[in-house]
C-alpha cells in the first residue's frame, strides 16, 4: 500500500474510532487476574457499567462480540423449540432471526421494508393472538446500524404490556449504548445485548448482557444447555470482581477509561452531541437532494445516517472512490440495499471538524463519481453547526 499522509477517517458505523485516552490504557501491563488488585479495579468497572445501561440489575461482560451477547440472551432464558417474536428492521434483526433459528428456537419474524423501526402495534396484535402464551421473548434491535432506524422500545414494552403478555422483551442495543437514550430499567426490558466497539469507543471484543430479575428467573428454569455463556458462574465470581475463565484484561482497562469519559461529559451531553450531528449530517444530505433511508423523522437515528443513491447509481463504487481518493471509510449497503445505499456513521469520539472533514470527504466524493446532486450540503451542516451548540 502507498504511504498515505495524515489520519485516515473511520467513518463507518462501527468499530468507531478508539480515543487516545482510551488506547493509552489498554497498554497499560497486564495485571493477575486472581490477584487482588484486579478483584478491587473489576468491580469498579461492573458498577459503572450499569449507570450506561441505566440499570441496577447485573451486567455482565464476555470475551466476545455482539453475536455472542445475542446467543447469551437466547440460551440464558429459553429452551429449545421455544417460539420468539421478531421484527425485519434491518440486516441486523435478520441474522439475530437466523441464530435463533440455528440454535433450535422457532422465530415468527414480522416482515419489513427495512425503512421502519419494529412495529408495536403489530407486536402487541401477534401477542394478543397468542392466547397460550407460546412466545416466549419478543426480540428487538433498538438501533438497526445497517439503516439508520431507531425502534421504540419502550412503546414494544408497553404493547407486552398491553396485550398482558408474560414474554421477555429483549433488545440489541449493540450500537446505540453510549450514543442515544436507552433505560434498562425504566423501559422494563429482560435483557439488554451490547458490545463495546460502537458508542463505548474501544476496539471489537467485549460484549455485554445486562439482565432483569424475571430474565435471571427463567434462566433458572430454562432447559438449554450452555457452558461459556452461563450466567450462573459469571455473576457468582462477579461478585468478587472476578470471571470463571480468564477475562480480556486489557479491553478491561479501556472500558475503564471510556466510562470515565462518558460519565465526565454526562451522557445527556452524550446524546445531545450524537443528536446534533445527526441532524447536521441530514441537512447536508436534504441539500444534495439525496434521500435518507429511514423513512419517519421520529426514528432517525443519532449514531449513522444511511444515505440512498439515485436509481442507476452504485454506492460502493462512491464509497470506492472515497477511500482511494480521500482516505476515507464509509460504511456498505448491507443485504437488502448493498450498493443502494453508504452509511455515514457519526459516533462516540467525534466532534464539529470530524464530522466537516467527513462530509467534506462525501461531498467531493460525490462529484469524482458523478453522482447527480446539488452543492451545498457541506455548507448546511457547517451553517447548523455553527447556529446551534
Amino acid at each position: 500500500m502507498p504511504f498515505t499522509s495524515g489520519r485516515h477517517f473511520l467513518q463507518i458505523p462501527g468499530p468507531s474510532n478508539v480515543p487516545d485516552r482510551v488506547l493509552r490504557a489498554i497498554d497499560n501491563p497486564t495485571m493477575d487476574h486472581r490477584g487482588p488488585d484486579f478483584g478491587i479495579f473489576s468491580k469498579g468497572v461492573l458498577q459503572d457499567i450499569k449507570k450506561i445501561f441505566k440499570t441496577e440489575s447485573d451486567v455482565i461482560i464476555y470475551p466476545a462480540s455482539g453475536t455472542g451477547a445475542w446467543e447469551a440472551a437466547l440460551v440464558n432464558t429459553l429452551s429449545p423449540g421455544d417460539k420468539v417474536l421478531m421484527a425485519e428492521t434491518g440486516e441486523f434483526a435478520t441474522l439475530w432471526n437466523n441464530l435463533a433459528i440455528k440454535l433450535g428456537f422457532e422465530p415468527d419474524f414480522i416482515e419489513g421494508d427495512w425503512r421502519r423501526g419494529a412495529p408495536a402495534d403489530l407486536i402487541e396484535a401477534r401477542l394478543a393472538e397468542d392466547k397460550n402464551h407460546e412466545i416466549k421473548a419478543v426480540c428487538v434491535v433498538h438501533n438497526e446500524t445497517s439503516t439508520g432506524v431507531v425502534s421504540n422500545v419502550h412503546n414494544v414494552r408497553k404493547a407486552l404490556d398491553a396485550a398482558n403478555h408474560p414474554a421477555l422483551l429483549f433488545a440489541d442495543c449493540i450500537s446505540s449504548l453510549g450514543s442515544v437514550e436507552f433505560k434498562h430499567d425504566a423501559w422494563q426490558v429482560d435483557v439488554t445485548i451490547s458490545c463495546s466497539q460502537k458508542g463505548l469507543m474501544l476496539p471489537p471484543g467485549l460484549s455485554f448482557n445486562a439482565i432483569s430479575k424475571k430474565a435471571l428467573a427463567a434462566s433458572e428454569k430454562n432447559t438449554y444447555k450452555r457452558s461459556y455463556w452461563d450466567w450462573q458462574p459469571m455473576i457468582t465470581n462477579n461478585a468478587t470482581g472476578y470471571y470463571p475463565y480468564t477475562p480480556s484484561t486489557n479491553l478491561l482497562y479501556g472500558l475503564r477509561e471510556a466510562l470515565d469519559m462518558l460519565l465526565e461529559e454526562g451522557l445527556d451531553n452524550v446524546f445531545k452531541r450524537h443528536d446534533r450531528y445527526a441532524e447536521a449530517t441530514r441537512r447536508a444530505v436534504q441539500a444534495w437532494g439525496l434521500e435518507v433511508l429511514c423513512q419517519n423523522p421520529d426514528e432517525y437515528s443519532s449514531v449513522l445516517t444511511a444515505v440512498l443513491v439515485p436509481e442507476g447509481h452504485d454506492a460502493d463504487n462512491l464509497r470506492h472512490i472515497i477511500l482511494d481518493k480521500f482516505d476515507m471509510s464509509l460504511g456498505t449497503g448491507l443485504g437488502k440495499v448493498k450498493g443502494k445505499v453508504f452509511r455515514i456513521g457519526h459516533l462516540g469520539d467525534f466532534n464539529d471538524l470530524t464530522l466537516m472533514g467527513t462530509l467534506s470527504g462525501v461531498e467531493m466524493g460525490l462529484s469524482l463519481a458523478d453522482i447527480p446532486h446539488q452543492k451545498g450540503g457541506t455548507a448546511q451542516a457547517m451553517s447548523y453547526l455553527a447556529g446551534n451548540e
